[in-house]
């Protein structure tokens, strides 16, 4: 799983295959993880 950002303790990442999802990244902070669509730009889970 590629890092994109660590940021002020978090980490911006994505998985390489995910199959037909559709644009996203992950975001953790310690043992908090969320994951973002990109368009439009929206919580998918957290």
């Amino acid at each position: 799983m590629p890092t994109i950002l660590r940021l002020d303790g978090y980490r911006f990442f994505f998985y390489s295959g995910e199959g037909n999802e559709p644009p996203h990244v992950h975001v953790e902070f310690g043992d908090r993880l969320a994951k973002y669509r990109l368009e439009p730009v929206e919580l998918a889970s957290s």
